[in-house]
């Protein structure tokens, strides 16, 4: 168990942003990388995927949606803040916790070296009885947890990253962004319109439903605050890991 209150924003100066698809940073913790750039944090993203199954219309060309998630993506990281954005691109709907992709996710925090990390949660299969959560999410926590611990930390793990330049990076925090039993909370009422901006740029998703999208993303906001009874309007929830 850790001493006192838990931190709501990284001891260290850089954060590793790691999720599945384009958009999923602005939806999960948008208002949090708003925030935390804004106090000076340097924040870069790392994409499993380009998204390129988005889209419910047949006709759409995989390829060129790919494309066009990776601009918009682009975009939404620069309106909150973040610097750089990496893209593995495995295929999007059918991401596995491979090797390859721990290797991949491995490579991005050894060369990134952050201090803390931000990444979905890998146990969380449902919310509620309205929202079931996207297997790539699932995936995409497993291989980056993996990756944090122990594989980005030893030597002998992928040894072919150290041939190239990859040196061991011990990650210092991990913030897992959750609707399950969060144990940290981040105050992001003063940053929400950041984090709308920055969904705002994922035109592909949200342009035709924008003000629905507004009103579910205030309500999830609204309600984390609530049933966790903080003294603030808007918020996004982790559990929080230390690591030693």
């Amino acid at each position: 168990m850790l001493d006192g209150p838990l931190p709501t924003i990284p001891v260290g100066s850089s954060v590793l942003v790691v999720m599945a698809h384009p958009d999923d940073a602005e939806f999960g913790c948008g208002g949090t990388i708003a925030k935390w750039a804004a106090a000076g944090k340097e924040v870069n993203y790392v994409l499993c995927t380009s998204g390129d199954k988005g889209s419910s219309d047949p006709n759409t060309n995989p390829y060129n949606l790919a494309k066009i998630r990776r601009v918009e993506q682009a975009n939404a990281a620069h309106a909150l803040g973040a610097r750089e954005v990496v893209f593995l691109s495995y295929e999007d709907g059918t991401l596995t916790n491979t090797l390859e992709l721990r290797r991949d996710i491995v490579r991005e925090i050894r060369r990134f070296r952050p201090d803390a990390v931000i990444c979905q949660d890998p146990t969380m299969r449902f919310g509620g009885n309205r929202y079931l959560n996207h297997p790539d999410h699932r995936a995409a926590g497993d291989a980056c947890l993996d990756a944090v611990y122990p594989s980005a930390r030893d030597p002998h793990v992928f040894p072919e990253l150290l041939v190239d330049g990859f040196e061991p990076h011990k990650v210092r925090e991990v913030f897992m962004s959750t609707m399950q039993s969060p144990d940290v909370w981040v105050d992001i009422t003063e940053c929400f319109e950041r984090k709308l901006e920055g969904l705002r740029q994922h035109n592909s998703q949200v342009g035709d439903r924008f003000d629905q999208v507004v009103e579910r993303v205030r309500e999830r906001s609204k309600f984390v605050a609530r049933a966790f009874n903080l003294p603030f309007e808007l918020g996004e929830g982790y559990r929080y890991f230390k690591l030693d």
